[in-house]
Parts: structure tokens; C-alpha cells; sequence
């Protein structure tokens, strides 16, 4: 698989992190797999946020899925029709077998989905039906630096 790593983009504020990832949302199409990496507070959910008003959906249904760990939002965007946001925080050091239980194999199979994984270290991930985009949050002082890379498809 072939990546394309995009310059780093330093985000001032939230509603930067919100603009990003409304901006990155118009680029992705049904089957993509995000995976979110960075520290507790640097803005991943944030993003979401982002990614979800980009794709048609309602920002402020989204919220961390830390305690549930698999969340599910409608969006309209092109052929993409769903949203899941999984967070694997709470079962980190248990890589594989809770992916099927809470459905997220199932869920990045879907058709008309996009799926976003934030915590995804130390689990296997397969390109499926999209590409594989890695984007990583980082603290930057007081603001955020963005990184994506995009998996060839």
C-alpha cells in the first residue's frame, strides 16, 4: 500500500480542529478506516466532531464513546451514509477479540460507512473496503499539530 504523508497543520483552537476535520470529511468516501492517535485531551473527539458536520451529520450528537466504545451517527455525504466512531482506550492491551464483540469488524464493513477508531495501537487493521488514513493529534504548546496520512487505494 502505497501512503502519502500531508504536511503538518498547526490548529490554533478547537473550532480549528473542528474546521480540519470538516475539510478532511470531504475527502473520504464509503469505506474509509481513520484511525486517531494521540494523547488524552489533544483534540480527537474534536475532530470527529468535525468529520461528522462535513459528512452531512449533526455535530453535537457526537460525543466521546470512551463508555460505550462504539458509536453510530447518520450522515449524508455523498455514498456515505454512516459514521462509527469506536474509542479502544478502555480495552487497550486486550488487542483482537473485543473487536468483534463490540462490532466494530462488523461496522467496517459497512457499505456506507466510514469508520473512525481513536486508541487503535497494538490492534491489526486491514484496508477493507477504503483506504487506511492515519491522522495524529499532538499538544503543540497551546494549540494542536495535525498530521494525515493517507493509505493508497
Amino acid at each position: 500500500m502505497k501512503h502519502r504523508a500531508e504536511k503538518r497543520r498547526l490548529l490554533l483552537d478547537p473550532a480549528a480542529t473542528e474546521a480540519a476535520g470538516f475539510a478532511l470529511a470531504r475527502r473520504l468516501r464509503a469505506g474509509d478506516l481513520l484511525l486517531l492517535e494521540g494523547p488524552l485531551g489533544a483534540g480527537k473527539t474534536t475532530l470527529v466532531r468535525g468529520l461528522v458536520a462535513g459528512l452531512g451529520g449533526d455535530p453535537d450528537e457526537v460525543s466521546s464513546p470512551t463508555f460505550v466504545l462504539l458509536s453510530h451517527y447518520e450522515v449524508a455525504y455523498g455514498d456515505i451514509r454512516r459514521f462509527h466512531h469506536a474509542d479502544l482506550y478502555r480495552v487497550r492491551g486486550h488487542p483482537g477479540a473485543p473487536a468483534d464483540e463490540i462490532g466494530l469488524s462488523e461496522v467496517m464493513e459497512d457499505p456506507g460507512g466510514v469508520t473512525a477508531v481513536e486508541w487503535p495501537a497494538g490492534w491489526a487493521w486491514h484496508a477493507g473496503r477504503g483506504r487506511v488514513i492515519c491522522i495524529e493529534l499532538q499538544f503543540a504548546g497551546e494549540c494542536r499539530q495535525l498530521t494525515v496520512e493517507w493509505g493508497g487505494a
